[in-house]
């Protein structure tokens, strides 16, 4: 009778586990590929008026439509004595093009043009799934043919934060015309970041999602791919910068508690031509707020030096 009930709670645990693994992985995909969306108001829109007034620049609406015939929104920001040159900014999670305004207006002071663009899924653009590089790629590929082809731009740079960090970087798999992207907080793999987010929904760890909730994790994967055919083990932005020849600038802050710091090392550890800052003291995207003065240097410093590469490397 006791090996009776032994074995009755060791099936009611191991279906209780099954349980919560299946249907835990599969709220976790959908809410991974379904992010919130933050409205993109009129007032943000006279509050990016006001920059480009602020920094004798001009501010206009642009779009593009990418291959699968999704429309991209953004603002294209020009200053009257700029130059040849585009940042291309690419925004976090649930965000907007807003959440770049801070880096817009720095930019734009310096003399750069700027793109604001919406991911898809998100603000103005069109799209019902984020897919974190995977299909955010050729979007942005598209971004840089429309400065190409309508703006004239000489070098095309990016820069991003968080999620626009990592797609940036997995951009690089398909579009090698940049002449330089830096990206701050960006994960590695999204099956890296799979197991950080697992961990902290438990204040463990990594740990905890490669070893008992592993299963949940592989459910994410499979579910992402069976019903939406995205192949999550293809965002790697580890990966694609291991094959471009874009130069790279990474920004970590040491105390980043969203995306750990170990993804930016292992990104640099797997390419030692990787530019890495790691900002002590700051947290996710907290580099400019920690250390503002050195943040304009070092970005703007990338940028500058690759120009002249880029110059040199002209017919």
């Amino acid at each position: 009778m006791r090996r009776r009930r032994v074995l009755l709670c060791v099936v009611v645990l191991a279906l209780g586990y099954a349980l919560l693994c299946g249907a835990g992985g599969v709220f976790v995909a959908e809410a991974a590929l379904h992010p919130g969306r933050r409205v993109l108001l009129e007032s943000d829109r006279q509050h990016a008026e006001l920059m480009a007034q602020r920094r004798d620049s001009h501010l206009a609406n642009v779009t593009v439509t990418t291959v699968d015939g999704t429309t991209l929104s953004g603002w294209i920001v020009r200053p009257r004595q700029g130059g040849p040159n585009f940042v291309m900014l690419l925004h976090g999670l649930s965000d907007n093009r807003m959440g770049m305004i801070g880096y817009a207006e720095s930019f734009v002071s310096q003399g750069y043009n700027v793109l604001m663009a919406d991911a898809r899924a998100h603000g103005t653009s069109g799209g019902e799934l984020a897919s974190y590089g995977l299909v955010e790629a050729n979007d942005i590929r598209r971004w840089v043919d429309w400065l190409r082809d309508h703006e004239h731009a000489d070098c095309v740079y990016g820069f991003g934060e968080s999620m626009g960090a990592a797609q940036l970087l997995q951009s690089l798999s398909v579009e090698d015309r940049f002449c330089g992207v830096i990206a701050e907080s960006s994960f590695s793999t999204f099956r890296e970041i799979a197991y950080d987010r697992v961990g902290q929904a438990f204040h463990t760890g990594p740990w905890l999602g490669r070893s008992v909730l592993r299963p949940l994790v592989e459910v994410v994967f499979g579910y992402a791919k069976w019903k939406y055919k995205l192949d999550f083990e293809r965002v790697s932005p580890d990966r694609a910068i291991a094959l471009s020849h874009v130069p790279v600038f990474l920004i970590h802050g040491e105390d980043d508690s969203n995306i750990p710091v170990r993804h930016s090392r292992i990104i640099a550890r797997d390419d030692p031509e990787v530019t890495l800052w790691i900002v002590p003291g700051a947290e996710h995207c907290g580099a400019i707020s920690m250390a503002a003065r050195e943040f304009e240097q070092r970005v703007v410093g990338f940028y500058v030096g690759h120009v002249a590469e880029h110059r040199a490397s002209e017919p």
